[in-house]
């Protein structure tokens, strides 16, 4: 791997990776791809796409929430949510309804069929994840290490002003918890 020293205002010594495999940032992203890759034949069985499928799983935690919620949660803005909420509702998997104390505000909650697939997706984790070499121990701590860098840049942006959606769900022990136990959990 090939580095060089460059400089940004007030850091200081910089490593440059100039190789693309080397840049923690190309490794992320080529690792949601292929997250992504993984699950696609197991949610097209569920007939729902991964969009879909992350905001089911933020309904499946707390079911009735705003459309700002679940775009705090998912750090997207409301007006991408708006377009996956239609085909989601048009689907039977949510409902939407505007709060009649604030016509700003658009609820939406899981439908019968929404719930449903909870039972079935909710635990891809050992289908996912299992079988590939790496033990579960690790996968936890690549995903806490993984929320830090997160949380750290979305801190570092939010100090320049540039940033204000949170996207870190629970970032404690909480999800720590349920996704070792999901990827134990054996598959269906």
């Amino acid at each position: 791997m090939v580095r060089t020293k460059t400089r940004e205002a007030g850091v200081g010594p910089m490593t440059r990776v100039k190789k693309l495999e080397g840049m923690p940032c190309y490794a992320i992203y080529s690792a949601g791809l292929a997250i992504q890759r993984t699950y696609k034949p197991l949610l097209d069985e569920l007939g729902i796409t991964y969009p879909q499928f992350l905001l089911l799983n933020v309904l499946w935690e707390q079911d009735h929430l705003t459309v700002g919620d679940i775009g705090e949660r998912l750090a997207i803005e409301s007006s991408t949510l708006t377009p996956l909420l239609k085909r989601m509702q048009a689907a039977g998997l949510v409902a939407r309804r505007r709060n009649p104390d604030d016509e700003r505000q658009v609820f939406v909650t899981l439908t019968a069929r929404g719930k449903s697939l909870e039972d079935r997706a909710g635990c891809l984790g050992p289908v996912v994840f299992g079988d590939i070499g790496i033990p579960v121990e690790r996968i936890l701590r690549l995903t806490d290490d993984v929320k830090a860098l997160r949380d750290a840049l979305n801190a570092k942006l939010a100090r320049k002003g540039r940033y204000s959606k949170g996207g870190k769900g629970d970032s404690g022990k909480g999800d720590r918890r349920i996704f070792a136990r999901v990827l134990r959990r054996p598959p269906r």
